[in-house]
């Protein structure tokens, strides 16, 4: 079965974050680090890679984020 794929908007929409600062991590590597997908000229995310970034940056206190670094 082939993953739901979702466009730049619809990723934005899922974790809150615009259009264009999705298209500028990808330009610079900073920021979102979600994998994506060229489809041509479109781009699009895999659902289970959205899902797994959410995951990544959920934390129950302040000092659960700088244990990682």
């Amino acid at each position: 079965m082939i993953e739901r794929l979702l466009t730049p908007k619809q990723t934005g929409e899922a974790i809150q974050v615009s259009v264009k600062a999705l298209a500028n991590s990808r330009c610079t590597g900073i920021g979102i680090t979600i994998p994506y997908i060229k489809l041509g000229k479109f781009v699009r995310y895999k659902e289970s890679d959205v899902v797994a970034y959410i995951e990544n940056n959920t934390h129950n206190h302040t000092g659960e984020s700088k244990e990682g670094v």
